[in-house]
């Protein structure tokens, strides 16, 4: 039999922490985060890390899994995530896959192929530059004459996953957006149980804006001078995460402290559009409206339980 792994997806400030540690708190679950960038350490505010508090008590994976300054991408997430998946099995506990990086998720709950094509000699460098004369934006251009969709699903600053759409696309003739959606609809080697938590919109907005006062309240800005007094700059994957850039901005001089918070929040609101957009492609999934259960997590996850039950004597019968 197929091990069973749930879950639970959505956009951020969703409220998908607080449903996953009680969810695993009441069927005997572990928890594995999906968030690339909560994987850092010293990284705990502009990423919303749980606390140890909300961990209820339940075991959390993939969280402080690399320093800031390390090399961390989707390949080595889903190795490291399947090897804690197949041990929390193994100790009689249901793994729960919690977070909204849609490819980390992709990547462990289908048989992704993540062979490399040969990169064309200096043709990554070029992309590089380019961007470091014209900006992200322009680079992010190039790849929507020739990738629209891919264009939508990755944010300009992710210049890492921009650059490898291009490269992709140069090296193979092919949309990485088509290569990504052959990959999505692989059977999935676990017995998959797909939660997406979903949040009225405005209401998902206004909760976007108050997460970002909190940040700001919690000392965000302190967090981004202390990842700058140790030396990371723009440059490191992970201070291009939201949260991190604008404040750099800020400290950089290149705009106003209340200008850097406009754009966290707008960039945040755009990021969540772009994230439900990822899981609406998706298949197999349930989705769970918030408003439906009057925005009460334990009635949503009273339900969960439910399906989670159903599903499991389905599959053993």
């Amino acid at each position: 039999m197929k091990q069973t792994l749930i879950v639970i997806a959505g956009p951020t400030a969703a409220g998908k922490s607080e449903i996953a540690a009680e969810l695993a708190r009441k069927i005997g679950g572990e928890v594995i985060s999906a968030d690339s960038m909560q994987v850092y350490r010293h990284m705990d505010i502009g990423s919303a890390k749980i606390t140890l508090e909300e961990m209820l008590g339940v075991p959390h994976h993939m969280i402080d899994a690399a320093e800031p300054d390390e090399s961390f991408d989707v390949v080595r997430y889903a190795e490291m995530a399947k090897k804690i998946i197949a041990g929390i099995s193994g100790r009689g506990h249901i793994p729960i896959l919690c977070g909204g990086t849609g490819f980390y998720i992709q990547a462990v709950t289908r048989d992704i192929d993540f062979t490399e094509t040969g990169a064309l000699p200096g043709y990554r460098e070029e992309l590089f530059e380019y961007a470091g004369k014209y900006g992200n934006e322009a680079l992010h251009k190039r790849l929507q004459e020739i990738d629209q969709r891919a264009a939508e699903e990755i944010h300009p600053n992710n210049l890492k996953r921009v650059i490898r759409a291009l490269e992709f696309y140069k090296e193979t003739g092919q949309r990485i957006s088509d290569h990504n959606e052959a990959e999505r609809q692989k059977e999935s080697p676990y017995n998959l149980i797909y939660f997406v938590i979903d949040e009225n919109r405005a209401r998902l907005y206004e909760k976007i804006d108050r997460r970002v006062d909190f940040m700001m309240e919690e000392g965000l800005l302190d967090e981004v001078s202390y990842l700058k007094a140790m030396g990371l700059t723009r440059q490191n994957p992970s201070m291009q995460g939201l949260g991190y850039k604008e404040m750099l901005d800020y400290l950089d001089g290149i705009t106003t402290l209340e200008e850097a918070v406009r754009i966290l929040k707008r960039d945040t609101r755009h990021y969540a559009k772009r994230q439900i957009t990822w899981f609406r492609r998706e298949k197999d999934t349930i989705w769970i409206k918030r408003e439906d259960y009057g925005d009460d997590a334990l009635r949503i996850i009273s339900h969960m339980e439910k399906i989670i039950e159903e599903r499991r004597k389905n599959d053993e019968g």
